[in-house]
């Protein structure tokens, strides 16, 4: 009989759980064998997909959605048994902080690039001279830039500074929490470039490529381009754990080293003293966890150099008589001008109705961005302190909320600067050549949305199995 081949997932966040869930299954249909075994450092997998249940409210600390668009994550949550728990969110404007006020987002707008002349000439979000700015988009010749580029110089370039900082940079901010004059745009958005590249002009090119939104049924008629489950995120990670087989996970265990196990696979040396031998290993770590995996690496240790930012989520929750919420929107964005700590504030109780009992109200804000990540190591208090201040400069609030969730994500937002991609791809190229069945994936390598690190789990998986045979 062959031998029983062993593959070893370190890291059990959203990623580290597609892998070993998509790798369990193959086995068992294919009849293969092969065992799984999934090492978490921490006592609970899901990382960042943490839910609170609390007075009938459901609170995310981490993501609350995924895009609809973006099949893997849906398709992930059927395939668990939750096909009845996808909700969409419900449609509705959203508004920009800019100058003091809160300005709705212009109609047709795709990431701050208007695809409709009308609402983005009457808006009073930019001055005539910043929309004259972003007209000349039209007439500019496209880019001579070939290689990579930072965010911000190929958006400025187009449509001008104003445009950027008050529409296009909250966007974006809110996406990676990053500086856009810093991030890549080929890593982050590269059909923009290719998009201005094939049309010249990239409000035209946005236009012609931007599908038009089906025709909504009469009950589907509010719902926004979002998912989330009834029940949190989190029970989508408690629904794949049930999947898996129980004996595969290894919890509160750390892997601290890896090395070639007298040329028959890898040796993974566990912070209690243990070992696990493996015929191929997938990391789905975040980058600096994995620079100090290989200390004596010299390419892996150029992670050590990439950003990543800290954030904190601020859930309060109020009684609705005590918030005028005479506003008809999900949420808004805050322009870096202006002078809120807050980068942004969903109306969750809106948004989400599902998430908030009757007559209550859940605000949900982020603080902490590139260059401006103090405020998360406030205290509980200093933080609710200041992000009620912001608030009650955007909406009149009369009692205090009835009671505050902070969650900090320290180092959580991985920043793609330019030249991400080929760092990327001399890393993995370097792990094919002297570790031949060790693969990575996860949030710091090819996308950082939900949908995005199951799909790196399901190449993880391609790759496992392809090395395996």
């Amino acid at each position: 009989m062959e031998d029983k081949k062993k593959v070893v997932v370190i890291g059990g966040g959203i990623t580290g759980l597609t892998t070993a869930y998509y790798l369990q299954k193959t086995i068992q249909k294919e009849q293969m064998s092969c065992d799984v075994s999934l090492v978490e450092a921490s006592h609970k997998l899901g990382g960042k997909f943490q839910t609170v249940y609390k007075d009938g409210f459901t609170i995310e600390r981490g993501p609350d959605s995924f895009l609809e668009r973006k099949m893997s994550a849906q398709e992930l949550a059927i395939e668990v048994g939750l096909k009845d728990e996808l909700v969409n969110n419900t449609a509705g404007r959203a508004f920009v902080l800019a100058n003091e006020k809160l300005h709705p987002m212009p109609k047709g707008a795709v990431m701050g690039i208007p695809t409709k002349i009308g609402p983005f000439i009457t808006t009073d979000l930019f001055t005539i001279q910043g929309k004259m700015r972003a007209a000349a988009d039209l007439v500019m010749p496209r880019s001579n830039v070939s290689g990579d580029q930072s965010l911000g110089r190929f958006f400025r370039r187009r449509l001008g500074d104003e445009v950027v900082e008050n529409l296009v940079e909250p966007l974006l901010s809110g996406i990676y929490a990053g500086d856009i004059d810093r991030l890549s745009l080929m890593s982050t958005f590269p059909q923009f470039y290719h998009a201005e590249q094939k049309y010249r002009s990239l409000i035209l090119g946005m236009k012609k490529t931007t599908p038009s939104a089906p025709p909504k049924t009469v009950s589907a008629k509010n719902q926004g381009i979002f998912l989330t489950l009834k029940g949190g995120l989190e029970s989508l990670v408690k629904a794949i754990e049930e999947k898996l087989e129980t004996d595969s996970i290894i919890k509160g265990t750390r892997v601290v080293s890896i090395t070639e196990n007298d040329g028959n696979g890898y040796k993974l040396m566990l912070n209690n003293g243990d070992s696990l031998d493996a015929d191929s290993v997938v990391i789905a770590l975040p980058h600096f966890a994995l620079a100090d995996l290989f200390p004596d690496d010299s390419v892996i240790q150029e992670l050590k150099d990439m950003p990543a930012t800290s954030v904190a989520t601020v859930a309060m929750a109020f009684n609705a008589e005590d918030v005028d919420d005479h506003l008809d929107g999900t949420g808004f964005v805050v322009s870096r001008n202006s002078d809120y700590t807050i980068t942004a504030c969903t109306w969750t109780h809106k948004k989400w109705p599902h998430t908030t009992p009757e007559g209550k109200v859940l605000l949900r804000c982020y603080v902490g961005r590139a260059g401006e990540e103090t405020v998360v190591d406030l205290s509980d208090e200093e933080i609710e302190k200041i992000v009620l201040a912001d608030l009650k400069r955007t909406m009149n609030l009369t009692a205090k909320p009835n009671f505050t969730i902070v969650s900090r994500w320290k180092q959580s937002m991985p920043q793609y600067t330019v030249g991400h991609k080929e760092r990327i791809d001399k890393i993995k190229s370097n792990f094919k050549e002297i570790m031949p069945g060790v693969f990575i994936a996860g949030s710091s390598y090819e996308g950082l949305g939900i949908p995005d690190c199951i799909d790196q789990g399901k190449a993880a998986v391609e790759e496992v199995l392809q090395y395996i045979s």
